[in-house]
């Protein structure tokens, strides 16, 4: 009895482990079929979003009436993950990081909020950051779930608007940037016949933006109401500021992900197409335009036609309840020959300042022109006073060792956007100011005086700070004899 017992228990035992293994199996399955469904989805989202910019670019009047339905909680989930770890939180506090501890749950309420238009954006955090010595530009911080909807929202209309975008147009668009622009101008006057620079600047655009005319541009790509709704109620948000809420009658907050993408749409119809259809067509000579975000400028070879858009300009965008700036907006002689008629009428030759850079008449190393740049003057004090308050702020709060790698980062960066082809100069004069400045504030933590220059230099040769080098050449592809 006792054999035939243990066999039967040995027996029962056999059979759960058989059970449990079966149930991890159907488990396993489960799982696996899962994720297999949540990738078909999120790589049918970004199929769909491909086929939409082939078709936009294929059809360019067609009107797309669907397009609510991809902000799903897989595609909103990689959204997410695309935001920045340690950017400011919004109205609300919630960070990048609580916000993902209940990630699914979050997304899968934000999705049936938007189904049932229930979800309306939190108001933006309106904060302010130093524009230049004298004036500050005001930020409009989203709450995260905002910038997560915000998010998926510009890829949208990134993959739409792509193909609708022109040349002249480099602002918040992918392969493009500010170096681009700078290229483009240096190729444009160098190949031209470049006689004139028209500089301009639209005055406070991202607070004057007409929302009303906006919807009435999207319209003309877009007729899907819920996603036009959304947009709608982004533009209405409000902002805080000093424990107030403030309504938004027009324009849209600098510091979202969806603002960049809106200003261009805008730009791009009352500026860039006009441009384009209107004003080259009439134009005897040459005439280009070339366009980052609200700085524009309009390379000419009359004067008189020169005069001529400017003052097309101006009524433009009065039309559009937008004006130029006054004091920015300028009409200057630039190009091959403008070093010998200032020769010749005693002054000094024309610059025009664009994008941190001034761009100036120089000469290369066989006596040819050649487009120089160079560190503006402004930007070049501001970027100096920027690392003075941060030296200050953090020389007694951390030891050096724990601050130098920010430090170096920060040299880093400077080379990245200011490395062009010709600025070795400026590069060179801020790398010494901000040694002399980090002496200068290490001294400053205690009443003695440390780093004396021959113990500070010992230190820089142990942990050296990285030196001035030329990180975006920007080749000319002709000279002038």
């Amino acid at each position: 009895m006792t054999g035939t017992g243990s066999a039967r228990n040995a027996a029962h035992r056999r059979c759960r482990r058989g059970g449990d293994h079966l149930k991890g199996l159907a488990a396993d399955e489960e799982r696996q079929r899962t994720r297999m469904l949540d990738t078909e989805q999120l790589l049918n989202t970004w199929s769909k979003l491909s086929l939409i910019t082939e078709r936009a670019r294929r059809e360019p009047q067609c009107q797309f009436i669907s397009l609510a339905h991809l902000l799903n909680e897989r595609y909103l989930a990689d959204c997410y993950h695309a935001l920045g770890r340690d950017r400011a939180s919004g109205v609300d506090g919630v960070t990048w990081k609580e916000y993902g501890k209940k990630l699914d749950e979050n997304l899968a309420g934000l999705v049936a909020r938007m189904k049932a238009k229930q979800y309306k954006p939190q108001p933006n955090r309106r904060v302010y950051i130093p524009k230049d010595e004298h004036s500050r530009r005001p930020l409009g911080i989203p709450a995260l779930e905002d910038k997560i909807v915000q998010k998926g929202m510009t890829n949208i209309l990134e993959a739409i608007y792509e193909a609708d975008f022109l040349e002249c147009s480099h602002g918040f668009r992918p392969g493009r940037g500010c170096h681009s622009a700078i290229q483009t101008i240096d190729r444009l006057i160098m190949t031209k016949p470049i006689n004139h620079v028209v500089e301009a600047d639209i005055k406070q655009f991202f607070d004057r933006m007409a929302h009303r005319r906006l919807i009435r541009y999207l319209q003309r790509r877009i007729k899907d109401p819920n996603f036009l709704l959304l947009i709608w109620r982004f533009l209405k948000a409000g902002y805080f500021e000093a424990g107030q809420m403030h309504e938004t009658e027009e324009g849209t907050p600098q510091g979202g992900n969806l603002s960049p993408m809106l200003s261009n749409i805008f730009l791009h119809n009352v500026l860039d197409e006009w441009f384009e259809k209107e004003v080259k067509p009439a134009m005897e000579g040459e005439c280009h335009m070339v366009r980052y975000c609200d700085d524009f400028v309009c390379l000419m070879q009359s004067q008189r036609e020169a005069e001529t858009l400017r003052q097309a300009l101006e009524k433009r965008f009065a039309a559009c309840d937008l004006e130029l700036h006054p004091e920015k907006t300028r009409v200057l002689s630039f190009g091959r020959f403008e070093r010998e008629n200032a020769n010749r009428a005693g002054r000094r030759a024309n610059t025009f300042d664009f994008l941190g850079f001034t761009h100036y008449c120089g000469i290369s190393r066989r006596g040819r022109f050649s487009v120089g740049r160079k560190t503006s003057r402004k930007k070049f004090r501001k970027k100096c006073r920027e690392l003075k308050e941060w030296l200050m702020a953090i020389r007694s709060r951390q030891p050096a060792k724990e601050w130098w790698g920010i430090l170096r980062q920060k040299l880093i960066g400077h080379y990245c956007y200011y490395g062009i082809s010709g600025n070795m100069r400026s590069l060179r004069r801020y790398y010494v100011a901000v040694i002399r400045m980090v002496q200068k504030w290490l001294n400053r933590r205690s009443q003695r005086r440390i780093y004396y220059w021959k113990r500070f230099l010992g230190y820089l040769t142990r942990f050296p700070l990285p030196r001035p080098r030329i990180i975006v050449p920007i080749y000319t592809l002709a000279t002038a004899k």
